[in-house]
């Protein structure tokens, strides 16, 4: 691997052949004015990739020239990962402007989601998603606060999904409980888990499985309020904290989710998926402490998954409808 240049961060480190732009989350930068105009024609553009999920989280790969990814140790940018292929993709600036084209790969180049089937042009806040790797594309004068702010984001985002992380669950829910206490205000805690996701994996590969991750987020954002908090806990895991809510309320809303997501055909690679969930709910009480909270959400979700999966079970200790059989994948 061809590598030079300055040190930028502890481990993150620029390289002088390569503009790898790997991608999966997209943040709106509409508010960046002139960045987003296309310079003039062979005009130099200062551009990077950051890598935000798979590998190494937050390396950076400052774009100075045509570069190309994949497993094989003659690529600029080189993400050792059995989903990435061995020539993966290349990235290139033509008229002043970066461009990346699948190497005809096995599992596809992707930007902000959709497969690139020719050469693509990137833009500020890209996402390219290289088998089970994302990263960000960035470029514009003020390209160094854009670097720091996405490690920023690295800190309390999922890479993957695009929702937030264990680490910024755990401060918004003590937070939550502080704010329940003290004002004797209702709070619940619901923990999510994929039913049977492990075959997923192993019966179409997990690229499949992780684009059943993303659109799993994606479903279940667009029906969340905007004081509540849906996050990845790990692997298949989501929590959904719900402020304002308690135990009725928040069974009655994890039972439309749950019924939302068996519906659900999930589309890729032209296969049709289908997947269940399983959920346990639980609403604050005095004596909670952050862990007994957790632990107690945990425990109701174990019950789900003990009577048979695809249910919701809360305060009650009682599935919150009748007890369904869980469709495994088609």
């Amino acid at each position: 691997m061809k590598q030079c240049g300055d040190q930028i961060l502890p481990g993150h480190i620029s390289i002088k052949t390569q503009p790898s732009l790997y991608s999966l989350m997209r943040k709106d930068t509409t508010s960046l004015g002139n960045q987003r105009r296309s310079p003039p024609i062979h005009a130099p553009v200062v551009a990077s990739i950051v890598q935000i999920y798979g590998g190494d989280l937050g390396r950076r790969y400052r774009l100075t020239e045509e570069i190309t990814i994949g497993r094989d140790e003659s690529n600029a940018v080189i993400v050792d990962l059995t989903t990435v292929s061995r020539r993966h993709a290349r990235l290139f600036e033509k008229d002043g402007l970066w461009h990346v084209v699948d190497m005809e790969s096995t599992n596809g180049t992707y930007v902000n989601g959709e497969e690139t089937q020719d050469e693509t042009r990137l833009s500020n806040g890209d996402l390219l998603k290289l088998g089970g790797a994302v990263f960000k594309f960035i470029e514009g004068g003020n390209i160094e606060a854009l670097y720091h702010e996405e490690i920023y984001r690295l800190t309390i985002l999922d890479g993957l999904t695009g929702v937030h992380n264990k680490r910024y669950f755990l401060e918004f829910l003590e937070r939550e409980m502080t704010r329940s206490t003290r004002h004797g205000r209702p709070l619940s805690l619901a923990m999510v888990d994929i039913d049977h996701f492990k075959q997923v994996n192993d019966t179409y590969g997990h690229v499949t499985g992780d684009h059943i991750l993303q659109s799993l987020a994606r479903l279940i954002s667009a029906d969340m309020r905007r004081d509540e908090l849906l996050a990845r806990y790990g692997g298949e895991e989501f929590v959904f904290v719900l402020p304002e809510t308690d135990s009725t309320q928040a069974e009655l809303f994890c039972e439309r989710i749950r019924r939302l997501v068996e519906k659900q055909v999930f589309e890729f690679d032209e296969k049709e998926i289908r997947v269940t969930i399983s959920l346990g709910v639980v609403s604050m009480r005095q004596a909670f402490g952050l862990d007994d909270f957790i632990g107690a959400a945990d425990e109701h979700l174990y019950m789900a998954k003990q009577a048979g999966r695809n249910q919701v079970i809360g305060d009650s200790a009682a599935p919150s409808s009748r007890s369904h059989t869980t469709t495994k994948t088609e």
